[in-house]
């Protein structure tokens, strides 16, 4: 896989090597138990994969080398290039200017920009509205787009089976810049549609099977269906893709119970006919992630801590799977950790910060499950994981870690 070139203050030569030990052993990725770090009194389990992925790597490549060769130049992001708050800070710092918020909300009005601007076009790509309006003004959209080829991957596999007659189905959040710009994607060659989880779902196919009032559906799902969505029509051929962040499992399971419903309506049928198959639209780096965080939780631990920026869908999906089985602590970078005793972290169902006291329970060993999101930067995964050692070995670096593989 590619190698990019990214500031060096993102990266871990700790963690570097212990990824790098981990590939050369397991190069099919078959194995998803985590690596344990020792120290008396304290073992740390890190989660077979986390962190930078490739998109995430490619916008941040394409963001610092813009800034690097164009000096003087206004050099503006359409929003935050990924969802980290140290990446997006590094950006702005370096003069770079937000033109919208993450829900689409304008911070800068785009009729000031001129043609000699660059716009960089987020990890999670744009609407075709946004780049239209962005071409009127002659910026070349093109050469500054960070849009990640797995993103691109879906909004691809998105016209494919529009063409072949499917309507499209986008499992995703929708207030989200992905699948704001997928749904704009898929809108402009096929009736689409956009639901947020399998309750929504349940909910779609009481119109599939026609047990609701069709006029229930525009007020049901009101804001996410394109113009001109037939509910009585456009139901009959469907295809699911999804927000390349959300669960896969839920995304599966998703499209098994549409596939099963479509079914339901016709009792002779061509399965493939009614339902196209996108299971290619999954996203590798999500997938690996995910399946790290089922491996890390066959370890018996006392807590959880998931590091990643709070509004990161990919991130908080990892929080859900590990508060399924422990306490969990999501926190931005170790600075959340006040001390050994008391941990800020963010609560994904009040969206609010909260403290926990004694979070380090009185027990030797304390077992504790370590992983991050796509979008976190490695170095901020070693600093953590230094604050929790130092609690135990005041002088202890991460190089005299005994760490097994």
């Amino acid at each position: 896989m590619k190698q990019f070139t990214i500031p060096i203050s993102y990266r871990s030569e700790f963690i570097s090597r212990i990824k790098e030990e981990r590939k050369a052993g397991d190069k099919m990725k078959k194995d998803f138990t985590p690596t344990l770090l020792k120290i008396p009194g304290l073992e740390i389990y890190l989660a077979r994969h986390f962190g930078f992925c490739y998109g995430v790597e490619n916008a941040i490549e394409i963001a610092f080398r813009t800034i690097e060769e164009n000096p003087g130049r206004n050099i503006y992001l359409l929003s935050e290039m990924i969802h980290n708050p140290q990446v997006n800070a590094d950006l702005i710092d370096r003069g770079v200017k937000f033109l919208q918020d993450t829900l689409g909300n304008p911070i800068l009005p785009l009729e000031n920009l001129s043609s000699d601007d660059i716009v960089l076009i987020p990890a999670f790509g744009t609407t075709l509205a946004i780049e239209k309006k962005l071409k009127e003004i002659g910026i070349q959209i093109e050469k500054y787009n960070t849009t990640c080829p797995f993103v691109e991957k879906v909004w691809n596999r998105s016209n494919q089976i529009s063409r072949q007659g499917f309507s499209v189905i986008i499992h995703g959040k929708p207030n989200h810049e992905e699948t704001r710009a997928t749904f704009s994607h898929a809108a402009a060659s096929a009736p689409s549609l956009i639901i947020n989880d399998m309750s929504e779902a349940i909910s779609l196919s009481r119109y599939i099977r026609k047990e609701a009032p069709a006029e229930n559906f525009y007020q049901e799902f009101d804001g996410r269906y394109s113009t001109g969505f037939d509910v009585t029509k456009d139901l009959l051929r469907i295809g699911v893709v999804n927000q390349t962040t959300m669960l896969a499992s839920d995304t599966q399971e998703i499209c098994d119970f549409l596939r099963q419903q479509i079914l339901l309506v016709e009792t002779v049928i061509v399965p493939n006919e009614r339902f196209a198959d996108t299971r290619d639209t999954l996203c590798y780096a999500t997938n690996d992630n995910q399946s790290a965080v089922y491996g890390l939780l066959e370890t018996e631990a006392d807590f959880a801590i998931v590091v990643g920026g709070y509004n990161s869908s990919n991130t908080s999906h990892l929080v859900e799977l590990c508060e399924e089985k422990l306490s969990t602590y999501f926190i931005q970078d170790d600075k959340n950790i006040l001390n050994d005793k008391q941990i800020q972290h963010f609560d994904l169902h009040t969206k609010r910060l909260i403290t926990t006291t004694t979070f380090l329970p009185t027990k030797d060993p304390v077992k504790i499950l370590v992983t991050s999101g796509a979008s976190c930067p490695d170095a901020i995964v070693e600093k953590v994981i230094e604050k929790l050692v130092k609690f135990y070995s005041p002088g202890s670096e991460l190089n005299t870690l005994e760490v097994i593989i």
